[in-house]
C-alpha cells in the first residue's frame, strides 16, 4: 500500500508541476473563440507529455529506492556485499562507465537500473537473486543491468515516451475538438468546449494510451535483447547469461513494484505479448545463443 501511496503521490505532483508550468506560460490556453490553436495545443502536449517523463526521470533513483526499499552499500558491511561492489565496479570499468551506486532490495529474484545519466545511476539486486543464484550467474545479471546503463536505455525510453505522451496528449484534444464541434454544429448560441469534448477526450487518452504503450514496450523488448548481448560482451561469453536466464525461468521473477517492472531483469507476466516489457526468456537464450 506504501509503494501505491507513494506512486500515486509522485504523479500527481507531476501534473500539478506542469499544470501550474503550462498556465504559467500560457499555453494550456489553445481553446478560442475562432476554433483550436495548434501550434499552442502542440507546445501544451510537448510540456506535458515530455516534462512528465524527464522529471520521472529526474527522480528514477529516488523512487527506485523509496519504491523497492534498496539500501545502498556505501560501506560493504559483508563478503556479499564486498562481491557486489567490486563486481559492479570491475563491469563499470569494463563498459568504460563511472561507478554506479550498488544497492539490495528485499524480494523476489530480479535486478535492475536507473538514474538520469550514466553518471548518475544505479544497480540494485534483490536478496532473492543473490539467494537463489550462483556468483556467476549473478554476475551476468550485474553485467545486463550495468549494459543498460552503457546503452543509455533509461535515456532513450524516456524520450520514447515522451513522444507517444505528446500525441496522446495532442491528438486526443483534436479529436475531442472535432466531435464536440459536430454535436453543436446547430447550436449557435454555444461557445467553448462542451460536454462533448471533455467526454472525448478523456476516451481518447484512454483508446490512444493503450496503443501507444505497445510502442513504448516494444522499444522495452528490443532494449533486453540488446542488454543481454552486451551482459554477453562484457563477460567475455553468453553462457553465464544464458545460466541466468535458464535460473530466472524457474523462479517468481515478480518481485518489483508495478511501476519499476520495465527496468527488471525479468519483466511480470502479461496477459498480451504485445504490452510485455520484456521478451520471453526462451527466446532471449536463443538470440544469446545464436550470436555465441
Amino acid at each position: 500500500m506504501k509503494r501505491v501511496l507513494l506512486f500515486l503521490a509522485t504523479n500527481l505532483a507531476v501534473m500539478l508541476v506542469l499544470s501550474f508550468t503550462a498556465s504559467l506560460l500560457g499555453v494550456n490556453r489553445f481553446l478560442t473563440s475562432n476554433g483550436l490553436n495548434l501550434g499552442m495545443l502542440l507546445v501544451f502536449a510537448a510540456l506535458m507529455g515530455f516534462g512528465g517523463s524527464f522529471i520521472s526521470l529526474l527522480m528514477s533513483k529516488t523512487i527506485a529506492k523509496w519504491s523497492t526499499g534498496a539500501q545502498v552499500i556505501t560501506h560493504p558491511g559483508n563478503s556479499t556485499e564486498l562481491w557486489l561492489v567490486q563486481t559492479v565496479q570491475k563491469l563499470a570499468d569494463r563498459a568504460g562507465l563511472p561507478m554506479p551506486e550498488v544497492a539490495i532490495y528485499e524480494g523476489e529474484a530480479n535486478a535492475f537500473a536507473t538514474g538520469a545519466t550514466k553518471k548518475n545511476s544505479l544497480v540494485a539486486v534483490s536478496t532473492g537473486l543473490l539467494q537463489t543464484m550462483s556468483h556467476d550467474e549473478v554476475e551476468a545479471v550485474l553485467a545486463h543491468e550495468v549494459a543498460h546503463i552503457a546503452n543509455g536505455d533509461m535515456v532513450t525510453l524516456t524520450l520514447i515516451q515522451g513522444v507517444v505522451n505528446t500525441f496522446v496528449i495532442f491528438l486526443a484534444r483534436v479529436v475531442g475538438y472535432f466531435v464536440d464541434s459536430m454535436l453543436r454544429k446547430n447550436d449557435e448560441e454555444s461557445s467553448g468546449p462542451g460536454i462533448g469534448y471533455m467526454i472525448t477526450v478523456v476516451v481518447c487518452e484512454i483508446v490512444f494510451g493503450i496503443l501507444a504503450s505497445i510502442i513504448v514496450a516494444t522499444f522495452s523488448r528490443h532494449r533486453e535483447y540488446r542488454a543481454d548481448a552486451g551482459a554477453a560482451r562484457l563477460m567475455g561469453s553468453p553462457t553465464p547469461m544464458v545460466a541466468a536466464l535458464r535460473r530466472l525461468g524457474g523462479l517468481e521473477p515478480d518481485g518489483l513494484p508495478q511501476n519499476m517492472q520495465a527496468m527488471g531483469i525479468a519483466g511480470g507476466k502479461s496477459w498480451l505479448s504485445l504490452f510485455s516489457s520484456h521478451p520471453p526468456i526462451e527466446e532471449r537464450i536463443a538470440a544469446l545463443q545464436a550470436k555465441g
